[in-house]
């Protein structure tokens, strides 16, 4: 009998009804599952969602789920080791995928947790976020970072996706998660930041007098812009190096987003990339091509919409189809915050 199992069965009901009474429980015998011994024991379970099984189902919820909840006509990317109702993909990322349609909008709110859209179908779509205007277009990340307003509509044809990314378990575990909506006569935007903003993407930065600070001063990362940049890097690049560049605040270099991070990956057509396992689980979003993923030995077929997640410390190794040019992915973990905690680790386990 393992020496755990052996103390706590010699612990007499009279002695545990104690415990419980005076709000006690024995650390010895919950000592295993908080800090598992030599690595890390987590619920998260590989998995892999194909857009083309998502989309028919979206459709059939743009037809009985009313205008009045399109805020919140999502499918939620369930991690199969929480069970089909788990909120959330990874240990720290929640993720749907959302569907609007034409005309319809979505009232002003705001929350606590941080969120990004990566847009996966259609045109006319738009985000605004804290007054500024973000048009939409495939492959774009729109930020809608914590405690700012924002809304979305759709002023162009046919069915409308994103990938919605948010940082809610994190507040979800330290009770800090939730939303308010915007009142007549709220203060919703804030002009001047919006225009800081734009001054900011062509170089120009209004005087010190008139700066107003401004934790998130780029809100939209247009794809065909990070395409070029990849492909740009990848000319440069020396052989065998990965092709990846991280989304930032262009102010300071830190990543966009305080507990998210984002990565867009370049992978040569039948090239492999087995990069070291890292400490943070992830979710990868395709927005190009095609190719397959093994994560610790579970492989995935995937194509151009599809996500599909890794645990932390997963085994990785990522090839591109070969039939087509480069494929493109879009990796989201939790980085930033692992390195907030002093933990973020590449390395292999035994």
């Amino acid at each position: 009998m393992h020496e755990t199992t052996a103390l706590s069965a010699a612990l007499s009901a009279t002695y545990r009804n104690q415990l419980a009474s005076a709000g006690l429980t024995p650390l010895w015998e919950h000592l295993s599952g908080a800090l598992p011994h030599g690595r890390p024991a987590g619920l998260t379970r590989a998995n892999h969602w194909r857009y083309r099984d998502i989309r028919p189902l979206l459709l059939q919820a743009g037809e009985q789920v009313p205008v009045e909840k399109a805020e919140r006509r999502v499918l939620v990317l369930s991690d199969p080791g929480r069970g089909p109702t788990a909120m959330q993909a990874t240990g720290g990322i929640y993720a749907g995928i959302q569907l609007i349609l034409p005309g319809e909008t979505a009232p002003t709110h705001r929350h606590s947790p941080s969120a990004a859209r990566v847009v996966i179908e259609g045109n006319g779509g738009f985000t605004v976020v804290n007054g500024q205007r973000c048009e939409m277009e495939r492959g774009d990340v729109i930020l809608t970072p914590s405690g700012q307003w924002h809304d979305h509509g759709h002023h162009g044809t046919g069915p409308f996706t994103w990938l919605d990314v948010l940082d809610l378990p994190v507040f979800t575990a330290v009770e800090a998660s939730y939303a308010e909506a915007a009142t007549p006569g709220c203060n919703v935007g804030d002009a001047l930041a919006s225009l800081q903003s734009r001054l900011l993407r062509d170089g120009l930065a209004v005087p010190a007098a008139l700066r107003r600070p401004n934790p998130y001063p780029m809100l939209r990362f247009p794809w065909q812009r990070t395409r070029a940049a990849l492909l740009d890097l990848a000319r440069h690049a020396p052989a065998g190096a990965p092709i990846e560049v991280a989304y930032v605040n262009p102010e300071t270099g830190d990543s966009c987003l305080p507990i998210m991070g984002f990565t867009a990956m370049q992978l040569p057509a039948g090239r492999t990339l087995s990069p070291v396992p890292r400490s943070p689980g992830a979710v990868f979003h395709v927005i190009e091509g095609d190719g397959e993923t093994t994560v610790d030995g579970k492989s995935f077929s995937w194509s151009a919409g599809d996500t599909f997640t890794a645990p932390a410390f997963a085994d990785l190794a990522h090839r591109a189809g070969i039939h087509s040019g480069p494929s493109f992915l879009l990796r989201i973990d939790d980085e930033p915050l692992h390195r907030k905690l002093g933990f973020f680790q590449e390395r292999k386990f035994a």
